[in-house]
């Protein structure tokens, strides 16, 4: 019996490669549900190929696009509008959900699986940044199951022990390590990257992402969101979690225990590894990765964060320490910022200045429910695009 996928957010690199990896084991896996935003040429070569069962689309205007080229042997059923990815996320031939929507749009999904019980790849960062209390206290109380899929969480998770829950402590735990390439701006001065462009900062040295996550990477507040993120995952504060630049991509995050001991997991820089890992687990897949060669690693590098170049990570180091509405407010500024570099509005250190001033602009609110993450997310997202305008 193979198991059912659901895709969200299938059109993005994640999508692509989760997408390789069901295509590597067929016998194995089969795409029930797939999601897109309005890339519709890529979503109808997804539909020939692996012949979903329900698709849907979000952006309801490109419905007619869609209708227009869709293969005329698919006899799945079709949807529209983001609340069909939440009924989609609880059907009962769903297994598994990749949830790989950049953003926060991928909230209110994600939080749907998570309530229905299912396992969950979660590939959505944002998701937990927001809304992550709430979601890790959902799955609790439904039995969901929560793997890792960013690179570097999942690497922690590897170097744990079989039995270990995502949301438990970890037993004997000293300090989880996320490591970080530095991004394509690590040797530049300060003077520089006010200039820089968002070809130059989408250009990461080892990965191949969008541009969203390439601008997170090259500001490093991916890193400070995938700070928050591993609260959530690891149940530990942010006290505990340090990042180190390991300009390789080699290592890709590890695991310090009190008894001095630490443990590392390697790969070559190809998100195909953590999806199978997610997907398969607690076997292992055999996929057609470039495989490690210690031989051939002459250097591994270390070094600290330059946190004057790279405001943004301590800007999400606070927003955890803070919690509340914090981590909200900070993804939903940095989101419409970068939306706003890429479209050439405001300059690159803009980015961090803009989220920076969100943050002061509001005082600390308390969260209990989704309906407050939105509200939040909403309000900050207005902030944003105030700050832009006056400065536009």
């Amino acid at each position: 019996m193979t198991i059912g996928v659901a895709l969200f957010g299938a059109t993005g690199s994640i999508g692509e490669s989760t997408l390789s990896v069901i295509d590597a084991h067929p016998e194995r896996f089969h795409l029930e549900v797939v999601s897109a935003h309005r890339s519709i040429e890529t979503l109808v070569r997804i539909i020939e190929r692996f012949q979903p069962k329900h698709v849907i689309l979000t952006d309801q205007s490109e419905a007619n696009a869609l209708l227009e080229q869709l293969p005329k042997e698919f006899n799945g059923s079709l949807a529209f509008g983001e609340h069909s990815l939440a009924e989609a996320a609880s059907a009962s031939e769903v297994d598994v959900v990749m949830a790989a929507i950049v953003g926060g749009a991928g909230l209110v999904s994600t939080y749907a699986a998570v309530r229905a019980g299912k396992r969950v790849c979660v590939a959505n960062k944002e998701a937990l940044v927001m809304g992550g209390e709430l979601m890790m206290a959902e799955a609790r109380a439904n039995g969901a199951i929560l793997l890792p899929i960013d690179s570097e969480h999942n690497a922690m998770f590897q170097c744990l022990p079989e039995s270990y829950t995502v949301g438990q402590s970890i037993p004997g735990l000293k300090q989880l390590v996320l490591t970080c390439s530095g991004g394509p701006f690590r040797e530049w001065s300060i003077n520089a990257m006010t200039d820089a462009t968002p070809d130059e900062a989408v250009a990461h040295p080892n990965w191949s992402m969008g541009r969203k996550i390439s601008v997170d990477s090259a500001t490093l507040m991916n890193k400070g969101l995938e700070l928050i993120e591993a609260t959530h995952l690891f149940h530990v504060p942010e006290t505990s979690v340090d990042v180190v630049i390991h300009p390789e991509s080699t290592v890709h995050s590890l695991v310090e225990f009190v008894d001095g001991s630490m443990l590392a997991q390697l790969g070559s820089p190809d998100m195909r590894i953590p999806i199978a890992h997610a997907l398969g687990f607690p076997e292992r897949l055999d996929i057609n990765v470039e495989r490690v060669s210690l031989t051939k690693l002459s250097k591994l590098h270390f070094e600290p964060v330059n946190h004057a170049m790279f405001p943004a990570l301590a800007l999400a180091r606070q927003a955890s320490a803070e919690g509340g509405d914090r981590p909200i407010v900070l993804n939903a500024a940095n989101e419409i910022a970068v939306d706003a570099f890429l479209k050439q509005q405001i300059g690159f250190t803009e980015i961090t200045e803009l989220v920076f001033d969100c943050l002061n602009q509001s005082a600390r609110q308390p969260i209990s429910s989704i309906d407050d993450v939105l509200a939040v997310d909403k309000m900050s997202r207005q902030t944003a695009e105030i700050w832009i305008m006056e400065r536009v």
